[in-house]
């Protein structure tokens, strides 16, 4: 699985990006089913946009968004989010097997 960590209209902190790692660990059930994960956090004048863009092994893709004022709290969401997408694509591809 291939990580991307970009920020737009910030410096990205290496508290960030440990805390992006440590919420990674989450998904390790998912690893060998992620070809890839891009996160993209904006700073927008006083409230944070973050985004992921995962693309799946059988070609799927998704965009999942959250936005909060506090940075670690819009992440918060967007795991939340990516930990329901992933289940759920999982799920879908034992059923066709």
């Amino acid at each position: 699985m291939d990580i991307d960590v970009k920020g737009v209209h910030l410096d990205l902190q290496d508290e960030t990006k440990e805390f992006i790692e440590k919420k990674l660990e989450k998904l390790d059930f998912a690893k060998d089913y992620i070809v890839n994960l891009d996160f993209t956090i904006t700073k927008e004048k006083s409230e944070y946009e973050v985004e992921a863009k995962l693309h799946f092994r059988w070609g799927v893709s998704s965009v999942l968004k959250a936005n909060s004022f506090d940075l670690y709290e819009g992440l918060e969401r967007l795991f939340d989010k990516l930990d329901s997408k992933v289940r759920k694509e999982k799920n879908k591809i034992k059923d066709r097997s």
